[in-house]
């Protein structure tokens, strides 16, 4: 399948941001919102510094897309996040109405749009993603990998 010439630019971008949690000690994944190819939102996660659960990537980033946009809806707009969404996040995705998610690497354990459920693409639902794994597969699944091989090494976990 042909990807989008802008894609591996976009997911470039929601790399930098899976290294602003990394380099704050925080699961590093990063996510940007793009609506007519610019970016209007970013996050990462920041569960730690803001002693919230719900603090993923993609919840900060839809919430600040939707501010951008002064809407829920985020019709007409894409999502790149470098880890497959959980089961919170692809709700959260659904609800918003994204047209598009790309993510970089499945998420075995907790990944809700292929690996574990397939929400974003489930026909009961009152509304359908269209969905694009594997970008940057290896970048993104590296920084992961990496991050929880220093936390092992340090006794914590994630």
């Amino acid at each position: 399948m042909l990807l989008p010439l802008n894609d591996e630019h976009f997911m470039k971008l929601a790399l930098a941001e899976a290294r602003q949690a990394d380099d704050a000690n925080e699961v590093p994944v990063g996510a940007v919102i793009v609506h007519q190819d610019k970016v209007i939102a970013r996050g990462h996660n920041q569960k730690e510094r803001l002693h919230d659960p719900t603090a993923h990537a993609e919840m900060l980033a839809i919430t600040a897309a939707c501010e951008y946009r002064n809407d829920w809806r985020l019709t007409g707009c894409s999502m790149y996040v470098t880890l497959e969404p959980c089961v919170m996040c692809a709700g959260a995705i659904l609800l918003a109405r994204l047209d598009r998610l790309a993510y970089g690497t499945a998420d075995p354990k907790t990944g809700a749009c292929g690996s574990m459920h397939q929400l974003v693409t489930d026909p009961r639902a009152n509304h359908q993603v269209s969905v694009t794994s594997g970008l940057l597969e290896l970048e993104c699944s590296l920084i992961v990998r990496n991050f929880f091989a220093r936390q092992r090494n340090l006794g914590k976990k994630g």
